[in-house]
């Protein structure tokens, strides 16, 4: 058990490279070349209220109520995001709670949670903050339940299986961090073929048994990467190509996600697929997050001080964008697609992510500031105030 938590949450684990994966599906000719179009405003998609009261759009407002676990209570907290152990020295990060506009959402209840999801099965699909998003979930429901780890596969692979005995819930962790099957190229270790076409078959192949899949992925999209579609090279990013193509990183993110939600569609799945939206990427100060870069502010924004831009705003518009179709085509399949949207409130939190709290200030390691992930406990947890209310609704 200690050496499962080490490989799931352990330092190699934040900047672990994506595995091999064999390919198990053929091209999919559903797929059409999209034409660069205006993007649309960012705040429009958070102006038009999606039902009475819309979760996703608020205010942080100050909360003197104690965090709901602390690293001394979770043993499922990731030593990357352990901003307590590490020693950071205030916890004013930890005095907020989101507040959606005209109503409130409470915090999460882990007794609710796991009498709603009784006899259920959970998937999250996706990168390192897919991760961040389950040790969230885990440790709110530490107060009332320990899984058992009872995945099939080896210690190192950190797809992961964990059961809840009591109420028969289980949860997988699937790493997919580009949605689409992947392979790290043999001839440049750290570049990443990307069949944009085919579905990721680790998530794929076992998704129609679930009940809830979370769908989320945004950061890996920015590594140097490959791009083929129908089995053949059309493009890539951050790498020296042999073919001429225009196509940047923003068709592979929004590629994907298009791949991956009309897979869901074309197997009319008949459990509760839950798209995410992107955490920020932009929340690095006086530099890059490879020169020197860092997350030190201490409270979050009001929502007049910031807005979105650049690649967050691009790929958070694909998401959307990639969302809404699919979701005309789930309507006309019965099949139950939501968008989980937490990207406004996450911009306005600055002030949550480890910096450099996620080891020890001597430790001789090559570890950037990671305004990446965020702090456990921290504001991620609100993530799961929202799919509470998601599942309940």
């Amino acid at each position: 058990m200690v050496l499962f938590f080490k490989v799931l949450f352990g330092p190699a684990a934040v900047f672990l490279s994506a595995l091999v994966v064999l390919s198990c599906f053929k091209s999919v000719p559903y797929l059409s070349r999209m034409s660069s179009s205006e993007l649309p405003s960012y705040m429009s998609y958070f102006e038009s209220p999606i039902s009475k009261c819309d979760i996703f759009q608020g205010e942080w407002v100050p909360d003197e109520s104690s965090p709901q676990y602390t690293n001394l209570t979770c043993s499922y907290i990731q030593e990357h995001q352990n901003c307590m152990m590490y020693g950071r020295p205030d916890l004013e990060f930890l005095k907020w709670r989101w507040k959606p506009a005209g109503c409130d959402l409470p915090r999460f209840d882990p007794d609710k949670f796991l009498r709603l999801v009784g006899n259920k099965t959970l998937a999250f699909v996706g990168d390192s903050l897919a991760r961040n998003h389950m040790q969230s979930l885990l440790c709110l429901l530490s107060k009332v339940a320990t899984p058992k780890d009872v995945s099939v596969t080896g210690k190192t692979d950190p797809d992961k299986i964990l059961y809840y005995e009591g109420y028969n819930f289980t949860i997988h962790i699937f790493w997919s961090p580009f949605l689409v099957r992947t392979e790290e190229s043999a001839e440049s270790p750290g570049v990443f073929k990307l069949y944009l076409d085919e579905p990721d078959c680790k998530w794929f192949a076992r998704v129609a048994r679930f009940d809830y899949v979370i769908f989320s992925g945004a950061n890996w999209f920015t590594r140097p990467s490959l791009f083929y579609e129908n089995g053949r090279l059309v493009g890539g990013s951050y790498v020296a190509l042999n073919i001429t193509s225009d196509l940047t990183l923003r068709h592979s993110h929004r590629m994907a996600f298009r791949t991956a939600l009309r897979a869901i569609n074309d197997i009319r799945f008949r459990g509760k697929a839950i798209v995410r939206t992107l955490s920020p990427m932009s929340h690095f100060e006086g530099g890059a997050w490879d020169k020197g870069g860092d997350c030190r502010r201490t409270r979050p924004y009001r929502g007049n001080e910031t807005a979105m831009g650049g690649m967050d705003l691009e790929f958070y518009t694909s998401q959307v964008e990639e969302f809404r179709e699919a979701q005309r085509e789930a309507a006309a399949n019965g099949v139950d697609m939501v968008l989980m949207d937490p990207t406004a409130a996450m911009l306005l939190r600055p002030d949550g992510h480890p910096s450099r709290y996620g080891h020890w200030p001597d430790e001789k390691r090559v570890l950037y500031n990671d305004c990446i992930h965020w702090c456990l406990p921290g504001p991620v947890d609100a993530w799961n105030d929202m799919l509470l209310h998601m599942l309940s609704d």
